[in-house]
C-alpha cells in the first residue's frame, strides 16, 4: 500500500498560509530598474533540451517560493509522482496505471501491468514503427505500382491528432533543412465530410500511406474518415490494404485485421492526450522525418521528466511552474492562462496544451468522486506572437480580467533564412515584441487618458532556447505534461480520464438511431438529421 495522502488543497495547513500572501508582490516595483534586472538574472531554472524558464514576471518573491515549497512538501507531490512512475493506480476513475513517461525511457522501477514489462512493450512498438519507417523510405514498401510513398496522412480525433499534428508542425522546417525530411504529413480529425475531402482532394493518393490511430478500434469519427480514404483509394483502383497501418491496442478489431500492412500497438495505460511519444505520434513522426530525429525527440522529453524529479522546487521547472500556476488560480484568483509561443513553428502547440490542460484538470470532483470547494484547471487558449499581438492582446493588457500568460521564444529561427530591414532582422524584430510585452504587461505606462493608460501587474513567464530543435521540442511538451500533472496532484484530481467528453458522444449516438424527445428532438429536426 502507499504511504502517500491524496488530500484536497483547502484541507493543507500550507495552503492557508499562502492565502494570506495574496497580492504580496507588486510587480510593478519588482521589474523595475535595475532591481527588476537582478531578479530577470535569478528568477531562472535551467529545462531539458537546452531551455531555460524564467518566472521573474510572475507575481512571486522568497517568501511566496519557500511557502509554494512548503506546499509541494505537504501535498507530497515528489512521492505522488515517484508513484506514478513506478506503477501505481493513479487513475483512479478508470483503475489505471498511467505510463506515457515509460515512452521516453523514464527514471523509475520496472513497471509490470498485464504480465508485461510495460517499458519493454513501448519499446518494442517503438523499434517496431521505426524499423517499418526506414523500410518506407529505402523503399523496401512501396504502393501497388512499386513507387515509393511521398505523403504520410494520420487519420485521428482529439489526442491522436492534435499532439502529433502540434509536433510534426513544429519540426516540418526544422526537418526540411538539416536535411531529415523525408515524407509530407497530413492529418484528418473532424467527422465533417469537408476535412478528409479537403486533405484526400489535396494529395496524391496513389503514393499516400495512411495511419489509422484508434485505441478501441470504435471511434466513430475515425472509422468514418478511415471510409473516405478508403474510397477514395477504391475509386483510384487501389488495394487499401497496400496503403494503410494502424495504431491500436492489442485487443482492438483492428490488430489483427488484413486490412492494414501493419499494427503497431498502444494500450490503455497511455491516454490520448499524452501519447505524442508513444506510437501514435511515432509513427507518424517517424515516417515524415525519420525515426532518428523521433528519438531525438524523446530523448528532450525524458530529459525533462528526469528535472520533474528534484526535490528543491527552484531546481524543478515543471512543479515550480505547476505552483505558481496553482497560486495564481486559487489565490490571485485568476480565471485563464495564455500560451503565446513567439514561433510560427508552435501554430498548433496552444490547441495542443488546450486538450492537454482543460480535459485533464476541467474537474470538480476530487479523485474520490467528492465535490471540490475550490477553483481547479484554468481557460487555456492561445496563438503565435506576433500575430497575436494583432489580435486579443488588447484584452490581456485593459480588459477587467487579469490573465497570466506563458511566452515560448527562440534566440534563433528555425531555417537560417532572414532579412534586414530597417537596421534589424526579422528574428531581432520577433524577439524584440516578445521582450516588450513581458515588460509591458508587467509595469504598465500611466496615461491620464483612460483609454491609453496601462494599469500594468499583468504576470507572464517565458521558457526560452536557442532555437526550436527536436530536443527543445521534447522537453516543452514534457515540460507541461508534467505541469498539469503537478497540478493535478495538488488539486487532488484525477487528471487521467475525461468522462466529460462522453456524453455528448452518448447523445449524438441517440440522434442517429433517432431516439429523441423534448429539446434533443427539436434541435434535430433543425438540422434535418
Amino acid at each position: 500500500m502507499s504511504s502517500i495522502e491524496w488530500k484536497n488543497l483547502d484541507s493543507l495547513a500550507s495552503y492557508e498560509e499562502i492565502l494570506k500572501l495574496k497580492n504580496h508582490v507588486c510587480l510593478k516595483e519588482a521589474m523595475a530598474g535595475e532591481n527588476g534586472a537582478k531578479r530577470v538574472e535569478k528568477y531562472a531554472v535551467p529545462m531539458g533540451g537546452g531551455l531555460t524558464f524564467h518566472y521573474a514576471a510572475r507575481q512571486v518573491d522568497d517568501e511566496v517560493l519557500k511557502a509554494l515549497a512548503d506546499l509541494a512538501k505537504e501535498a507530497q507531490l515528489h512521492e505522488k509522482y515517484l508513484a506514478l512512475l513506478n506503477g501505481e493506480v493513479i487513475n483512479t476513475g478508470e483503475k489505471r496505471l498511467v505510463l506515457h513517461q515509460l515512452t521516453r525511457g523514464q527514471q523509475a522501477d520496472t513497471v509490470m501491468a498485464d504480465g508485461t514489462d510495460k517499458r519493454a512493450f513501448y519499446a518494442a512498438q517503438q523499434k517496431k514503427a521505426a524499423e517499418f519507417a526506414d523500410k518506407v523510405h529505402r523503399g523496401e514498401i512501396t504502393n501497388a505500382a512499386g513507387e515509393k510513398f511521398t505523403t504520410v496522412v494520420q487519420i485521428g480525433i482529439g489526442g491522436s491528432d492534435l499532439g502529433p499534428r502540434a509536433m510534426y508542425l513544429a519540426l516540418e522546417n526544422w526537418a526540411k533543412h538539416n536535411n531529415t525530411f523525408f515524407m509530407d504529413a497530413r492529418f484528418i480529425s473532424n467527422v465533417d465530410p469537408d476535412d478528409a475531402t479537403s486533405v484526400l482532394e489535396g494529395i496524391d493518393v496513389p503514393r499516400s500511406l495512411f495511419v489509422l490511430v484508434s485505441k478501441s478500434g470504435t471511434t466513430l469519427e475515425t472509422l468514418t474518415n478511415e471510409s473516405f480514404v478508403k474510397d477514395a483509394l477504391a475509386k483510384a483502383g487501389l488495394d487499401a490494404s497496400r496503403h494503410m497501418v494502424a495504431v491500436t491496442s492489442e485487443t482492438s478489431p483492428l490488430a489483427s485485421s488484413s486490412d492494414y500492412l501493419a499494427a503497431f500497438f498502444m494500450d490503455d495505460y497511455i491516454g490520448g492526450r499524452y501519447s505524442s511519444t508513444s506510437c501514435v505520434g511515432g509513427a507518424v513522426l517517424s515516417l515524415a522525418f525519420g525515426p532518428e530525429v523521433f528519438d531525438r525527440f524523446l530523448k528532450g522529453a525524458a530529459e525533462e521528466d528526469k528535472l520533474a524529479l528534484e526535490t528543491d522546487l527552484l531546481k524543478n521547472p515543471d512543479m515550480l511552474d505547476a505552483l505558481i500556476g496553482v497560486y495564481e488560480r486559487n489565490v490571485q484568483g485568476y480565471p485563464a492562462t495564455a500560451v503565446l509561443p513567439y514561433s510560427q513553428a508552435l501554430s498548433r502547440f496552444p490547441a495542443h496544451l488546450q486538450q492537454l490542460d482543460m480535459e485533464s484538470n476541467g474537474k470538480s470532483v476530487n479523485r474520490f468522486g467528492e465535490k471540490v470547494n475550490y477553483v481547479t484547471g484554468p481557460v487555456i487558449f492561445g496563438e503565435p506572437g506576433t500575430n497575436g499581438q494583432h489580435s486579443f492582446y488588447q484584452l490581456l493588457h485593459q480588459g477587467t480580467d487579469i490573465i497570466p500568460l506563458q511566452f515560448v521564444g527562440f534566440r534563433n529561427n528555425q531555417t537560417g533564412n532572414d532579412v534586414n530591414i530597417q537596421g534589424s532582422t526579422s528574428q531581432q524584430k520577433l524577439c524584440a515584441n516578445v521582450a516588450a510585452q513581458i515588460m509591458a504587461f508587467a509595469c504598465g505606462k500611466h496615461d491620464d487618458n483612460p483609454n491609453k493608460n496601462f494599469d500594468g501587474g499583468r504576470p507572464s513567464s517565458i521558457i526560452i532556447g536557442d532555437a526550436l530543435t527536436p530536443e527543445a521540442l521534447g522537453a516543452l511538451l514534457a515540460h507541461f505534461e508534467n505541469k498539469v500533472m503537478f497540478q493535478g496532484f495538488v488539486w487532488n484530481l484525477n487528471s487521467f480520464d475525461q468522462e466529460g467528453v462522453q456524453l455528448g458522444k452518448v447523445l449524438a449516438k441517440r440522434v442517429l438511431a433517432h431516439e429523441t424527445d423534448g429539446a434533443l428532438k427539436a434541435f434535430s429536426d433543425l438540422l434535418h438529421i
